[in-house]
Formats: structure tokens, C-alpha cells, sequence
């Protein structure tokens, strides 16, 4: 990441604190990374950031240049994944007026950037658990 370089993708956010070492000390306290850091980090891998690379990130900037979107615009969109059509007409200004294809954007989106994984919550498993044994 180039110091001054303008806005940051939170997936460039959360590289820029692993390389630092925050997904390998086991025990924060004696890291030489800030306790904000490390609540910035948690909040990120939780987003779509997580699942996101460094080829997914640039090979979709590049692809949206096609659309004239502003940086702003794809800086969002990168980060928010947007998977429906309104949450993309929230993101970008006046597309209608521009010409810009929300549907194509939102083609680009499942193409290069992953979604963020479904976690299953305890309820659910052991309803699931459930469903198995009354099955047997």
C-alpha cells in the first residue's frame, strides 16, 4: 500500500494489518499491534473483505473502468458487495443519468468478488441434529 495513496479497500485494510502479523499471534498482548488494530481486524473478518484477494480486488477496478463509475463508487461497491440491484442504485449516483448498467455491475460483482461464506448458527445445527434423529 502506497502511503498518501487516497482511499483504501477494507480488503487492502485487513491485508495491510495481517502483514503487520494480527492473524498469527495467538496471544494479543504481546504483539506489537495496536488493540484498535485488532478490533478493526475482528470487525473486517467478518465482512466480505475476508474473502476477497488482492486479484479478485484489482481485476474488478479494472473491469469497472468500462462503466465510468467514480473511485468512490467502486471503492464502495468493493466493499459493501452489493448482491441486488437497489443495494447497487444506493451506491452509485444517478445511474439512470449516466448510462451506467447497475446489472452489469452487479454481473462483475458475482464474477470477481466472492461473497461472504454462510455460517451456520448453533440454533440451526442443532435443528438440523433434530431432523437427522427423527429421520433414523
Amino acid at each position: 500500500v502506497k502511503a498518501n495513496a487516497g482511499a483504501l479497500t477494507n480488503f487492502e485494510v485487513l491485508d495491510l494489518i495481517n502483514s503487520k502479523g494480527a492473524s498469527k499471534i495467538t496471544t494479543r498482548v504481546i504483539a506489537a499491534i495496536a488493540r484498535s488494530e485488532y478490533k478493526v481486524y475482528d470487525y473486517l473478518n467478518e465482512t466480505v473483505a475476508s474473502t476477497q484477494t488482492l486479484e479478485s480486488v484489482t481485476t474488478f477496478s479494472d473491469k469497472c473502468k468500462d462503466f465510468k463509475l467514480a473511485k468512490a463508487e467502486i471503492l464502495n461497491i468493493i466493499n459493501i458487495r452489493p448482491s441486488v440491484d437497489f443495494k447497487a442504485l444506493l451506491i452509485i449516483e444517478e445511474p439512470k443519468e449516466w448510462g451506467i448498467d447497475t446489472d452489469g455491475i452487479l454481473e462483475l460483482v458475482q464474477d470477481f468478488l466472492p461473497p461472504l461464506p454462510v455460517v451456520e448458527t448453533q440454533m440451526e445445527k442443532d435443528q438440523d441434529e433434530t431432523n437427522k434423529g427423527e429421520e433414523s
